[in-house]
């Protein structure tokens, strides 16, 4: 990983010409900032949710932008399923240090280990949806009234009904039908005792969007992102990579395959694609080719037709 961005690509220009057009991504980093800069605003005890990935790494550098030349105003706070790829958690250990920014983690083991949530077991099992426990239990902890994450509208159907400041009740449960509405720019941000709000500022990005800005920004991400060869067992139609965590069923074999990852996550349901994308400009010209959604190859949203939705109720992010 290079050192972290310097000075003078986090601050303003300074030469900004007089008929000067924002791209479409210009466009973007600043809705972003703005969101970011009203949840600072707004919120007494915010965090920012961050597992390592491209999405919670881009809304770090965003939020640097937001805030510079002044310190992020928040923590970062991860919830670590005990499941996850070290390549991923490696990099959130380093993006902490060298941003300075304090990260809270919480772990999923210690929820079974006070008895909030109970391990999943058998074919397929997986602590993904166990987040959820963690993740309330953290914000109650911290007394957090709002946690910004990545999440993007064009991930998944669940996701587009998101709101940029979305309400969630004392119980941390969300319903969509009950979202309030934001007309123009204005968030309503008004909650009771132990309600908590969501935040997503990159509501409007595209999986596309997210790639172009890491090359613009020159934004440092995990090598999980990257074609690499790696054991791997073909299962369900996706490839899971081998880990402890991912024992082989009765006619199931490892193989090695030149793979990389679209999303990070827990290793028992985050499937890879066969790929020979190594570059940031490699990764943009074969998203660019493909027809599978992003989220494809994560197992948990397919065990039903509204499983990520099913899960958001509940207090998933």
């Amino acid at each position: 990983m290079t050192p972290a961005p310097e000075a003078e690509a986090l601050a303003p220009a300074a030469d900004v010409p007089r008929l000067h057009r924002p791209s479409h991504l210009d466009a973007l980093e600043s809705e972003a900032v703005y969101v970011l800069r009203e949840a600072a605003a707004e919120f007494e005890r915010p965090v920012l949710l961050f597992s390592g990935g491209k999405d919670s790494t881009v809304l770090v550098r965003l939020a640097r932008k937001a805030f510079w030349p002044g310190p992020i105003p928040f923590p970062l706070l991860h919830v670590d399923t005990g499941h996850n790829f070290p390549e991923a958690l490696e990099f959130r250990d380093l993006l902490a240090r060298e941003t300075g920014v304090e990260l809270i983690v919480r772990t999923v083991q210690d929820s079974i280990d006070r008895g909030r949530c109970v391990d999943e077991t058998g074919p397929g099992a997986s602590r993904n949806s166990l987040q959820s426990v963690t993740l309330l239990d953290a914000i109650a902890e911290l007394k957090a009234d709002a946690a910004l994450g990545g999440a993007r509208r064009d991930e998944e159907k669940a996701r587009a009904k998101e709101r940029f400041f979305s309400h969630r009740d004392r119980f941390g449960q969300w319903n969509p039908q009950y979202q309030r509405p934001e007309i123009w720019s204005l968030f309503n941000a008004h909650r009771h005792p132990g309600e908590h709000f969501r935040v997503f500022p990159l509501s409007n990005w595209t999986e596309m969007d997210i790639w172009r800005y890491i090359a613009r920004e020159r934004i440092e991400l995990p090598s999980l992102y990257f074609a690499h060869r790696r054991e791997v067992v073909a299962r369900s139609g996706q490839l899971l990579a081998r880990t402890p965590w991912v024992p082989l069923l009765p006619g199931e074999r490892f193989e090695e395959r030149q793979v990389r990852f679209r999303t990070v996550g827990d290793a028992t349901c985050t499937g890879a694609m066969e790929s020979a994308a190594s570059t940031v400009d490699e990764v943009i010209a074969e998203i660019a080719g493909l027809r599978v959604g992003e989220r494809g190859g994560r197992a948990d949203d397919h065990r039903s037709e509204a499983a990520l939705e099913d899960r958001k109720r509940q207090g998933y992010f």
